[in-house]
């Protein structure tokens, strides 16, 4: 596809047709595993998309911060789920109590310290707000063990919160070959602490799971909902992780070739353009092959990165891109790249149609 005219590079580019594409796809094969779909907002935080993932069935949404939530709800999103452990300022519990008045809203917690500081400043208002408990499943960030749940519910109850049920971030499945071992452990952490929770007394009627890399590997027997995000657009590491196809990737970064360099004494070839960290994000785990792709040259590397300079490899065939040849290329981790713009382009059959307003971008608390 050409990079039309009108857009001026650098800049944020979705392909309306493979974004819809992506949404109704995912959509399907969700409700056919008979889960429900609850997409991770923070991807791309914009009340189109949203509309577009509600109207294909999604349940609700899944958010990072009351700021992005506060975002969706006044969008329309009626059911929001707060996938972070919060520990409440009086701030944060005036925003959360005025955002439990007009939606759904339920939030995480992962400890019984938190849970009880939530219902505390949350007051005559915590009836309002239900809780997730927070599961580590492998990923080891944030999470309780999946026998401490028990305790962690118990705390929320006794501070007057709703115990809606559990959840857990299968996120070591960002690697080569761990998505299906991450999968296992999803279901294994959300069998174990639901059980938890039934032993005291609690039912875990939601058992939340699901990344986009695991997503599709999810079972109904155990998880009731997935969350994936990134799928909406793909990115540079879905790709190389062979959870996405290069016609599945719909958000790329027009750029333009601005210098070119042959590197003496190897003779090694390597150019510029205009799209740095401040446009791409700068995100490369050990395991990927740089910082981005070239969707339409997937030989070139990626291999540096400055606030407004990409330095990109030429391993050919044929000559390098011309000095103002414009390019399209994708971004290793999409949810940086979206947060580092005001507004996208958008495109339809190789034409603009619109331009999205990131309008949950930068809201972080």
């Amino acid at each position: 596809m050409s990079i039309p005219a009108e857009i001026d590079t650098p800049e944020i580019v979705i392909d309306r047709d493979i974004l819809d594409r992506n949404i109704e796809r995912m959509a399907a094969a969700v409700a056919g595993n008979g889960l429900l779909l609850r997409p991770h907002a923070k991807t791309h935080k914009i009340p189109e998309i949203a509309a577009r993932q509600i109207a294909a069935g999604a349940v609700g949404l899944t958010v990072a911060t009351i700021g992005e939530a506060e975002v969706f709800a006044a969008a329309g999103v009626g059911n929001l789920f707060i996938a972070y452990p919060l520990w409440l300022s009086p701030q944060k519990a005036e925003r959360l109590q005025k955002l439990a008045q007009g939606a759904r809203v339920s939030v995480g917690v992962d400890s019984a310290d938190g849970a009880t500081r939530l219902g505390t400043a949350l007051g005559s208002a915590a009836g309002n707000v239900s809780v997730l408990v927070e599961i580590d499943s492998g990923h080891h960030r944030s999470g309780a063990l999946p026998t401490a749940a028990a305790e962690v519910a118990q705390a929320a109850s006794d501070a007057g919160l709703n115990v809606a049920g559990v959840f857990t971030f299968p996120g070591h499945s960002y690697a080569p070959g761990m998505p299906l071992a991450a999968a296992a452990q999803e279901q294994d952490a959300l069998a174990a602490a639901s059980a938890a929770l039934a032993a005291a007394g609690f039912e875990a009627t939601v058992r939340s799971g699901g990344s986009t890399p695991t997503a599709l590997l999810t079972e109904s027997s155990v998880a009731t909902e997935v969350r994936p995000g990134v799928y909406v657009f793909g990115d540079a590491q879905q790709y190389e992780l062979e959870r996405c196809a290069l016609a599945d990737i719909a958000l790329t970064v027009a750029a333009t070739v601005v210098s070119h360099h042959t590197t003496a004494p190897d003779g090694s070839q390597r150019f510029i353009v205009d799209a740095g960290s401040k446009m791409l994000g700068s995100d490369k785990p050990a395991w990927a092959t740089g910082f981005g792709r070239l969707m339409d040259h997937l030989d070139a590397r990626v291999t540096a990165l400055s606030e407004h300079h990409a330095t990109i490899e030429w391993h050919g065939p044929g000559d390098m891109p011309a000095i103002g040849e414009r390019l399209r290329v994708i971004p290793n981790h999409v949810c940086l790249a979206i947060n580092l713009v005001d507004e996208v382009a958008v495109v339809s059959d190789g034409q603009l149609v619109d331009r999205w307003r990131v309008a949950a971008r930068g809201l972080n608390k």
